[in-house]
């Protein structure tokens, strides 16, 4: 929500700091803001370079049901570059989840566990595995029935040359009130994905109406724990911004539904930054009419679509 900073000054100190400095009420707010969205943007970047953020994955395997070998060796159905290994074992994939064995040898483990065999539960249960080799990790995914294997390089040279992400000035008319309009009933979202044939299904509860520049505009939201989560797109994905669109929480609605939306800490979606991802994409509902010049940038060079 936006900041108000309370100032106790004496009336004859006031008035000299009024003087001399004309409005510093709106002064000192937008110097808050301005603040507290530069430690977010800290914060994003290190979210990003985090050993479980986007940035280190090398790979993404969609599986159907069978077995595949895993090695760097090219003649493995599954080639995890960074391998000292040329086979290290094989994914047994049925519609009930993914099964790992090890050949001999083979340094393999699960959550900080030597494993010889193990069923690699999916990011979908309550507690996901990490499997690790060398520098290599891997996790099982799973959406909407199909699994997928996520292969993350913790020494990935792309992480330490990473940066700095591009950004608009930031612009204090962007943190903007906004009002929750709630569905009579909450419903279940149908959003495409970068993914062909893979939706994204959040719960909405209602679309979020707000103005910019005086004139009124409508978001759909989906439940993101106590916040409100959008996908949106606008006229800078042609060319500033990333073109799928770009993502954005708002706090948590009041019971009157009043919220805060702040632009400012619009961000790029992971597939802005690899292939190896599965984003979902602003939906036609979600895209604005307008240029929404804040927020984060997309910039090319900071992409990868191969592992090293």
């Amino acid at each position: 929500m936006k900041k108000r900073l309370t100032v106790w000054l004496s009336v004859p100190l006031l008035a000299a700091v009024l003087a001399a400095c004309g409005p510093s009420g709106a002064t000192l707010e937008n110097a808050a803001h301005t603040e507290e969205v530069l430690e977010w943007r800290s914060w994003r970047i290190a979210q990003l370079k985090d050993s479980m953020g986007y940035l280190n994955q090398i790979g993404l395997y969609w599986l159907e049901p069978g077995t595949y070998s895993f090695g760097s060796a090219t003649t493995n159905d599954l080639i995890f570059g960074g391998s000292e290994a040329t086979k290290i074992g094989e994914f047994t994939v049925t519609t009930d989840g993914v099964s790992m064995a090890v050949l001999p040898g083979i340094e393999v483990k699960s959550d900080d566990v030597s494993v010889r065999s193990t069923r690699i539960a999916a990011d979908t249960t309550e507690r996901a595995n990490i499997i690790t080799h060398g520098t290599l990790a891997w996790t099982v995914i799973e959406e909407e029935g199909r699994y997928a294997v996520r292969l993350r390089d913790f020494e990935h040279p792309f992480v330490a040359s990473f940066g700095p992400l591009p950004y608009f000035a930031i612009d204090p008319s962007l943190l903007v009130d906004a009002n929750l309009r709630r569905y009579p009933e909450p419903k279940i979202a149908n959003v495409g994905t970068v993914i062909e044939g893979l939706g994204y299904h959040p719960e909405s509860p209602g679309v979020v109406e707000f103005q910019i520049d005086g004139q009124q505009y409508e978001l759909e939201a989906y439940v993101s724990g106590d916040r409100l989560f959008y996908v949106f797109g606008d006229q800078t994905n042609r060319d500033d911004t990333y073109g799928a669109g770009r993502f954005l929480y708002s706090t948590p609605p009041n019971e009157d539904g009043s919220t805060v939306l702040d632009f400012n800490k619009a961000y790029s979606p992971p597939c802005a930054f690899n292939d190896f991802t599965t984003c979902p994409v602003a939906s036609p509902q979600n895209r604005l009419p307008i240029r929404v010049e804040a927020g984060e940038k997309f910039d090319q060079s900071l992409h990868y679509a191969a592992g090293y």
